[in-house]
């Protein structure tokens, strides 16, 4: 990074402090006027004192934290893999595509929300059912990037594959996975920020354990503070996630960005030469 990029960044996060700061003083100062009521509006003060006794003092949040982050991995995984994999199939297959992606697509047009009481129904109170809600929510955007991005593949070049004689299952390693993937990790940014949606929703009608659980026995007992401070919690973790997923994108589309090519270019050039060093020594 250039000197002149480097401070151009550090401008910009310091305007970002400085916003940051002066909405929450605007907070403040509106909660000590009277203009925001305290009983539903907390000041920023009072949120920083939940944060330290729901996180330190009464410790209560981390076994609702992990029960809420260990379905959202269990959901985003096995949606995930159904998602990519049944996009590939129907992209790959006329005929499959033909018959079962008008039932996706209705699917996809009916509310997740709607959905969630008949799979709590099937399924029975517990995780089972929390895990498949956030399947459900995590499934549609990996599979309509995934269609999208098989569709758009390269044509030419399939043909040109096909006539070497490569495999389907070549075909699709070497051509359709290289050519979808940056579509389908933008899908899979997509449905992981998604899955915290669907833990809340599972978990604000089964109302047993979780962060969403802990969310409503909060607000039920007028205790907004904590509230506020369990709210923001889910966004710092959402923004982790999202920022994660940019960096995996960057890491697997490497050839997409300048840093990551740079990085694969070097990688592959010390391999040569490491080669050639031994070829050179035997």
């Amino acid at each position: 990074m250039t000197p002149d990029a480097a401070r151009l960044k550090l401008r910009r996060r310091a305007n970002h402090a400085a916003i940051f700061l002066g909405l929450m003083a605007l907070w403040q100062a509106g909660s000590w006027t009277g203009f925001l009521d305290p009983l539903f509006f907390p000041a920023p003060l009072e949120i920083l004192a939940s944060f330290w006794r729901i996180y330190v003092t009464q410790g209560n949040i981390w076994y609702h934290l992990y029960v809420s982050l260990g379905l959202v991995l269990a959901g985003f995984t096995m949606g995930s893999i159904l998602g990519v994999g049944l996009g590939a199939v129907v992209g790959m297959n006329a005929t499959v595509r033909r018959f079962l992606q008008p039932y996706v697509i209705v699917l996809e047009a009916t509310p997740r929300i709607a959905v969630a009481p008949l799979l709590i129904a099937a399924l029975g109170f517990g995780p089972q059912s929390k895990i498949a809600i956030i399947m459900l929510v995590c499934f549609f955007a990996p599979f309509i990037n995934t269609l999208s991005g098989v569709l758009n593949v390269n044509r030419d070049r399939m043909e040109l594959m096909r006539s070497l004689g490569a495999s389907k299952m070549q075909v699709l390693r070497k051509l359709v996975l290289p050519d979808a993937i940056p579509v389908i990790m933008a899908g899979e940014r997509l449905a992981m920020t998604s899955a915290l949606s669907g833990v809340l929703v599972a978990e604000f009608i089964q109302r047993d354990q979780g962060i969403g659980a802990l969310i409503l026995t909060y607000t039920r007992n007028l205790n907004m503070a904590s509230a506020f401070a369990c709210i923001l919690t889910l966004t710092a973790i959402g923004f982790l996630i999202f920022k994660g997923m940019e960096m995996v994108d960057h890491h697997v589309a490497y050839w997409k960005n300048e840093a990551g090519l740079k990085r694969m270019t070097e990688k592959r050039a010390r391999a040569f030469a490491a080669r050639r060093g031994g070829l050179a020594h035997a």
